[in-house]
């Protein structure tokens, strides 16, 4: 029974001294099994840490550095993110190029822009209820600009030209997208408020507005 005694004080007796050596308390940390698991590292993708005893109270790497040290030191910009490979360039999830024609391009990317949808039934009424949402107040539900009774803006400006009236009926679809795009003249840019894929289903659906259907 002594024996007992004595062992169940000693395990209380240490259990205790885990206890209070467990306690964080001013500077001091606590001890805590696997710190690195209670405390994670946020890496910042564009800057990093290089102080290699930064963390040192709470390190338990095996090459002796602290905890916070983040440091790649294999890339020479000081960054935790990798570069990409020399010369990709990003794509959208539909696999397109980002669009880089300058604005004063307009004659080259008239020429030479291609779409990249074939202008099928569906990508068509894709177009119109587009055109219908972004373009109408100028432009008119017809296409027909400031003739157009639905175009409320484009009545007021007057002088929108109509898609189907001279040289508007024969513009390029690489033509339309740019300026859908950059803008021009009193048409101001599209590019940031409507994607890449929903231009050209707007342009889509302008070819057809440029043969006086709708």
């Amino acid at each position: 029974m002594r024996i007992q005694s004595l062992f169940l004080v000693s395990i209380t007796s240490l259990g205790g001294l885990f206890l209070v050596g467990c306690g964080a308390q001013g500077e001091y940390k606590g001890m805590e099994f696997a710190p690195n698991m209670y405390h994670s590292v946020a890496y910042e993708p564009l800057t990093q840490i290089d102080d290699e005893e930064a963390g040192t109270f709470v390190s338990t790497r095996e090459d002796g550095k602290g905890e916070f040290f983040n440091s790649n030191v294999n890339n020479p910009y000081q960054m935790n993110m990798r570069e990409p490979v020399a010369n990709t360039v990003p794509r959208n999830k539909q696999g397109y190029l980002p669009y880089r024609m300058p604005k004063d391009s307009l004659d080259y990317a008239a020429a030479v822009v291609k779409s990249p949808l074939t202008a099928s039934e569906d990508v068509v009424a894709q177009g119109k209820e587009l055109y219908l949402r972004y373009c109408t107040h100028c432009h008119g539900q017809n296409g027909q600009g400031s003739e157009d009774p639905t175009a409320k803006v484009g009545a007021i400006l007057k002088g929108v030209p109509s898609y189907s009236v001279g040289r508007l009926a024969t513009v390029s679809e690489g033509h339309v997208f740019h300026v859908i795009t950059h803008g021009k003249g009193r048409m101001g840019a599209h590019g940031s408020q409507i994607s890449e894929e929903n231009r050209w289903k707007i342009v889509s659906y302008v070819q057809k507005l440029q043969k006086g259907s709708n």
